[in-house]
């Protein structure tokens, strides 16, 4: 069965033709969409507040990772080290 190049051409063209006019559907359907269901952005969540026994909770967290790294650069057992006083800046 032998094709002509006119065949090849039209069935490109017909291809390219329903592909453009697809996009072009959804585009003008995507623009519908956006005008009928406006994107609202969801409200802040409000902010959580930390109890003093979080606090704590994570301030001995952080004794406990900074003694361990201590220990083990130093090579000394993490019991012989006592962290008294962690200040923020």
């Amino acid at each position: 069965m032998e094709a002509s190049i006119s065949a090849a051409a039209s069935v490109s063209v017909l291809a390219m033709a329903v592909i453009f006019a697809v996009l072009v559907i959804l585009i003008f359907t995507i623009q519908a969409l956006v005008k009928l269901m406006p994107y609202k952005a969801p409200p802040p969540a409000p902010p959580r507040l930390q109890t003093a026994a979080s606090e704590n909770s994570d301030q001995d967290d952080h004794v406990a990772a900074i003694t361990a790294t201590l220990a083990m650069h130093m090579g000394k057992s993490p019991s012989e080290f006592r962290i008294v006083n962690i200040s923020q800046r």
